[in-house]
């Protein structure tokens, strides 16, 4: 259908945008774990913050010890292997240029001796995440990262700490501040909320159910939990639409004509809060498909760097 072709088209060409820029080193990077996949980069503030409230005040302080809100970020990617945190280096680095310090975590994903598929193999697709080992990474390097920016970032004050991730890395941010929630027993459950100021989600797998009607990511939260047989059981313990209310401020920041992650999963998990009696932000933006939210070269960019200063500052 030619709608189709036209929003595949202009699928491809905002992707081809986000990935242009060339990766951008961090100022500092540390380990939260033996495995090469788990660490941490480091961008330390520069500039002004010029979207906080009080805008001179912060364009004062910027970059001073412990005086700039710490953003991390959780790449996305389907939680496949080929995709790791190089492709939001450049995302990081303009969080950094509005004034705050940026943590962007890696965490291992799909199966490393799986190849990626070859140009036209549609066949030869990797699987999607590790059970429990994503889910291990990003609850040790959450935990671990108040100790490692202080450490090694000293401008962060993890006080102000907002959760960002785009896509599967939405969909992990949900996940690691609704942790107090997950059933007892499981390995990853808190006693209590994280020390967050909020979320911000961007186009976030947020609803596994309605993500897999709609065959997401080509059923990768399926094989993020293993596959068929362990689907039904172990939603309980990574679907962030069932771990509700979380008591964290929470926005969604979706694009209206994402046809990788629809608006319909975002949809979906804020009606799940409200029926949670938890009332859920969802910025909804015109004519903006998957990718601009991550590129920084696009509007929706800067837009996504607002919603994250409303809940930092």
């Amino acid at each position: 259908m030619p709608d189709q072709a036209a929003a595949a088209a202009r699928d491809a060409a905002e992707e081809a945008s986000a990935f242009s820029h060339p990766p951008v080193a961090p100022d500092a990077t540390a380990a939260y774990g033996d495995h090469p996949d788990q660490v941490i980069d480091f961008y330390a503030p520069r500039g002004a913050a010029g979207t906080a409230p009080s805008g001179a005040e912060a364009a004062g302080t910027a970059g001073t010890a412990g005086t700039a809100p710490l953003v991390v970020v959780l790449h996305g990617g389907a939680w496949r292997s080929r995709y790791d945190r190089r492709h939001v280096t450049p995302f990081a680095a303009f969080l950094a240029r509005r004034g705050f310090a940026v943590a962007n975590v890696e965490y291992r994903r799909g199966a490393t001796d799986q190849p990626a598929p070859a140009p036209g193999d549609a066949g030869a697709t990797p699987v999607a995440g590790r059970w429990p080992e994503t889910f291990d990474d990003v609850a040790a390097a959450l935990d671990a990262l108040p100790a490692l920016a202080g450490e090694v970032l000293p401008q962060a004050d993890t006080r102000r700490t907002v959760l960002t991730g785009h896509s599967a890395g939405g969909h992990l941010a949900l996940w690691a501040a609704a942790r107090h929630l997950l059933p007892a027993g499981a390995a990853w459950r808190t006693d209590r909320p994280a020390p967050l100021r909020g979320v911000v989600a961007l186009a976030p797998v947020a609803d596994f159910e309605v993500a897999e009607k709609l065959s997401v990511c080509e059923g990768a939260p399926r094989q993020l939990l293993g596959g068929d047989e362990h689907f039904a059981l172990r939603r309980a313990y990574a679907d962030p639409s069932l771990l509700l209310p979380t008591g964290i401020a929470t926005t969604l920041v979706q694009g209206r004509t994402d046809v990788v992650v629809p608006q319909a999963v975002a949809e979906s998990y804020a009606d799940a809060a409200a029926k949670a009696g938890e009332v859920v932000g969802l910025t909804l933006l015109e004519d903006v498909g998957h990718f601009p939210l991550i590129d920084p070269a696009a509007d929706a960019c800067a837009v996504v760097a607002e919603e994250i200063a409303q809940l930092a500052w």
